[in-house]
């Protein structure tokens, strides 16, 4: 989350108008994130998180955020429910950009979870991918891995405060990725961002996931290599088998990966790496100076990026066949 447009005082009148959610008592900006706008409302009902998709976020796209958000909170999922106007309409219209509202979700989220976090999530994320099977509008996976290289292409110029050979460090990396990426493994729909802020827990009570502007339909497993990136390296960059083993167990638990999703692990794990780093380096030198929100280092991905071209099986993330 983040806050790229600014709302004034009278459009977001003109927007709660619209609903029949109370009055409002006050709002303010969400600086977390780095895709959409969002904005904390509180009213005399409840508090609701309002969104305005910015730019990067392809409109066409919108009723598939929408309804995965919808059937999966139908099927059980903690997951914000979008909030439909006095017509019955969830997409709206605030300060030039599109917009819907969504319930809040309590909890806070935790930038190093605990072992206790990595269980719910690995479960959760199981449940995801198991209740949004018979979810029936189909979205590509835009930041796949047919998008890295053009992504990467695309950065020219000088890029501040990194190593000057890291576009052609990138490049080599990227075409061993590309040459071996597994493409027959199982497909369904999937976060593709889940990281420690977008799962929000009471205590070691996971409350719920939120922030799915990227899901799409891509490789399942792949899933699971965003959150054990996202998840399992310490404060001093380290890799915590541990909190790995611990997530993958969980997610086994409510669904088996096959041997060859096992195998591929370390693979998916590179190739989730450098999906990040590679929009990491792009938000580096494009990120708006008066966005409400800090471009996050490219470079903490390429040293996980490094740390899977090391890995020599699915034993290193505490996965034995």
């Amino acid at each position: 989350m983040a806050v790229y447009t600014h709302i004034e005082d009278d459009e977001l009148a003109t927007l709660l108008a619209r609903y029949d959610i109370g009055e409002l008592l006050s709002f303010a900006g969400i600086a977390e994130g780095v895709e959409n706008s969002n904005y904390l409302v509180r009213t005399t009902t409840a508090h609701y998180i309002l969104t305005l998709y910015e730019k990067r976020v392809d409109e066409a796209d919108l009723p598939f955020f929408i309804g995965l958000m919808e059937h999966l909170s139908a099927k059980g999922l903690q997951c914000p429910v979008p909030i439909q106007d006095k017509t019955g309409t969830i997409l709206q219209t605030c300060a030039g950009r599109t917009a819907a509202m969504v319930s809040f979700l309590d909890g806070t989220s935790h930038r190093f979870p605990n072992r206790e976090k990595c269980a719910a999530v690995g479960s959760a994320l199981a449940q995801f991918h198991l209740k949004s099977d018979d979810f029936t509008i189909m979205r590509h996976n835009a930041l796949g891995p047919e998008s890295w290289a053009p992504l990467l292409a695309s950065i020219t110029g000088d890029i501040p405060d990194l190593p000057q050979d890291i576009r052609q460090n990138a490049a080599s990396q990227l075409t061993d990725i590309l040459a071996t990426w597994p493409h027959a493994l199982p497909r369904g729909f999937i976060h593709a961002d889940l990281f420690p802020n977008n799962a929000l827990f009471v205590k070691d009570k996971l409350t719920g996931i939120i922030d799915f502007y990227f899901g799409c339909h891509d490789i399942l497993a792949y899933d699971l290599a965003v959150l054990l990136n996202s998840w399992c390296f310490d404060a001093d960059g380290s890799f915590n088998v541990t909190k790995s083993s611990t997530i993958l167990s969980a997610y086994q638990e409510q669904r088996l990966l096959s041997n060859a999703e096992k195998q591929a692990l370390p693979l998916l794990c590179r190739g989730a790496a450098m999906r990040f780093f590679l929009t990491r380096l792009y938000d580096w030198i494009n990120t708006p100076t008066d966005a409400m929100v800090k471009p996050l280092n490219p470079m903490e991905y390429y040293a996980k990026l490094r740390f899977h071209d090391t890995a020599p099986g699915p034993e290193a993330y505490g996965l034995w066949s």
